[in-house]
This record gives structure tokens, C-alpha cells and sequence, in this order.
């Protein structure tokens, strides 16, 4: 399910500042080589990480969900000169593709890539963040938000990718309600009735949820 019309996209892209080279590239080769490239922020949402990151100016970023490594480049736009962005996959077969984009991007000592569950792996990164985006498996986005939510500063954002979930969230699609869909309709009420955070859901590709700790 697309939400804005194909011509709207196309005109908000075109009204949108350009992707760099290399995010050219990597956007290119994930659609061409890397099986599911829909995973992939792309132009619009990947301005957009990049605008959060260059308001927030943060020092330490969580990335859950590396895929290709397209958002972690985005997001590492705004850190802060000393700053860093973790971020971590399971898919070992893509790190080989992902580092090398890393390298060629500069950020070799900026960007701290983990493969493994991050169920297990954030718990050992020993720093407060300022900013964490939520682009994984969906089933666990609830176990993700509240192993964080203690970690984040105060004034400090949780973004969460996907949580309108090609319009399955509707209620008028809930009779065959799959795992994923229910998973994301619990985490989307747990944020809304989080009185930690203010948060407003952007319809933005497949939905943005984005959380301000109070």
C-alpha cells in the first residue's frame, strides 16, 4: 500500500534536497543486489533522518536495523564531531557490503556496527543516547523501546520505522491480524499512552513514530 500518490512522491523527492553520491549508490546496488530492497529509508525518509539528526545534534545514536547501511549514513549526518552511531544487524552476509560503504562514507571511527540480537547487544553499549531509530524485526519494537527508554536522555528522541505497516493497522484489516501487525499495534498504543513521552506518528513512507522523552 503506497500512501501518497506515485506523481506527489515524485514531486516531494524532486522538492527535496539530493541524496549524496555514495547513498545514490547504495540505494542502487541494495535495489539491484540485496533480496527485500523496500526495506531500504530511501531519498524522502532519508532526508528526513538527516534533518532530525542535524535538530538534535546528538552525540550518541542507537541504531536497531542496519540493513544496507543507507539510514546509519543518514542518521551520522548530524552527529556531533566527537559523537558516535551504533548500530546493529543480525544478517552477517550483508556486514562485508556494509562496512565498506562505512569506509567509503569516512565514518570508520564514528559508526560502531554490531552483528548479532540486539536484545543482547544493546544492553553492553555503555552510553546515554540522544537519538534511536527502531528499524528491525517488529515483533520485538516493544522489547527494543523499553530496553532504551531508560537509556535516553531527557529531551532525547526514539524514532520507530514502518509502524503503519502498509495499512494493516486499520482497523478494516484486522481479521487476518499476522504477527507483525498485532505487534505493531501493541507498540504504537504503548508509546501513545507512554506518559514518558510526547510523540506524534508521521505518515511518512510507511509510517514514522517519533518519541520525545520528557
Amino acid at each position: 500500500m503506497e500512501f501518497l500518490d506515485e506523481e506527489l512522491q515524485q514531486y516531494a523527492e524532486e522538492h527535496t534536497s539530493p541524496e549524496s553520491e555514495l547513498l545514490h549508490k547504495i540505494n542502487r546496488q541494495t535495489h539491484l543486489n540485496v533480496m527485500r530492497p523496500r526495506m531500504l529509508s530511501g531519498h524522502l525518509q532519508g532526508r528526513l533522518l538527516s534533518m532530525f539528526s542535524y535538530m538534535i545534534r546528538p552525540k550518541q545514536i542507537l541504531e536497531v536495523g542496519t540493513y544496507t547501511g543507507y539510514s546509519a549514513l543518514c542518521l551520522a549526518e548530524g552527529l556531533q564531531e566527537d559523537g558516535t552511531l551504533h548500530t546493529i544487524d543480525i544478517n552477517e552476509e550483508l556486514e562485508d557490503t556494509v562496512r565498506g560503504y562505512i569506509k567509503e562514507a569516512g565514518l570508520s571511527e564514528s559508526v560502531k556496527y554490531y552483528i548479532g540480537n540486539a536484545l543482547e547487544i544493546i544492553p553492553t553499549i555503555d552510553v546515554t543516547f540522544d537519538l534511536v531509530f527502531i528499524d528491525a524485526d517488529k515483533y520485538n519494537y516493544t522489547n527494543y523501546y523499553n530496553l532504551v527508554i531508560d537509556r535516553v536522555r531527557s529531551g532525547g528522541y526514539i524514532i520507530a520505522d514502518n509502524v503503519l505497516w502498509s495499512g494493516k493497522v486499520l482497523a478494516k484489516y484486522r481479521k487476518k491480524l499476522d504477527e507483525d501487525t498485532a505487534a505493531l499495534l501493541d507498540f504504537n498504543k504503548m508509546v501513545q499512552d507512554d506518559p514518558r513521552v510526547e510523540n506524534i506518528l508521521l505518515p511518512v513512507r510507511d509510517g514514522l513514530m517519533v518519541a520525545r522523552k520528557k
